[in-house]
């Protein structure tokens, strides 16, 4: 929950993004509760070659845990999405940003990006992360810079979490009688 109360993202209507194409009726939307996990799912396996695999079960438990959840609509088709989490004051990461490639290149992934920034469990913190594998030229245009020197990264689905579990407790730590 929002600090301040119940924060309900209102909806966005661009009413031009580009001459190219006529966006009047495309429309943001920040109600998790109105993804169609569906359309959501089709739009990953077109758009996204490192979501291609998602279910609609991992898709449901990923969007329940993020906030906000952005949608993007040509009337009823779904055409964007990005998702963040955050903990409100120091770090925050922008998730899975896609626009379906009919509609790329006329401003709607900036849009989506400085949506996602907006919202007052993104905009108040310190650092927003963002992992992107082909698009740093976009993220820079929006104000992201690289950063090669802090960002590691654990891959659970590499190992047994019993593994897992065995590597950590021959950790040697040290604790000190105060």
């Amino acid at each position: 929950m929002h600090p301040k109360g119940n924060f309900n993202f209102p909806l966005i209507v661009i009413q031009e993004v580009s001459t190219a194409m006529d966006c009047s009726h495309i429309q943001f939307c920040g109600d998790k509760s109105k993804v169609d996990f569906p359309q959501l799912q089709r739009l990953f396996a077109k758009t996204a070659f490192w979501a291609r695999e998602r279910n609609i079960d991992e898709l449901q438990i990923a969007i329940a845990n993020s906030n906000p959840v952005v949608t993007v609509w040509d009337k009823q088709r779904l055409i964007g999405f990005a998702r963040a989490t955050s903990d409100g004051i120091y770090r925050a990461g922008i998730w899975d940003v896609i626009i379906d490639p009919d509609y790329q290149g006329v401003g709607l992934g900036r849009k989506l990006v400085q949506t996602v920034l907006s919202h007052p469990l993104v905009s108040k913190v310190e650092r927003v992360y963002l992992t992107t594998t082909h698009q740093q030229s976009f993220y820079e245009r929006i104000g992201f810079q690289q950063n090669e020197t802090t960002t590691m990264v654990l891959y659970n689905n590499s190992e047994s979490s019993e593994d897992l579990a065995r590597r950590i407790k021959e950790i040697p730590v040290a604790i000190d009688n105060w």
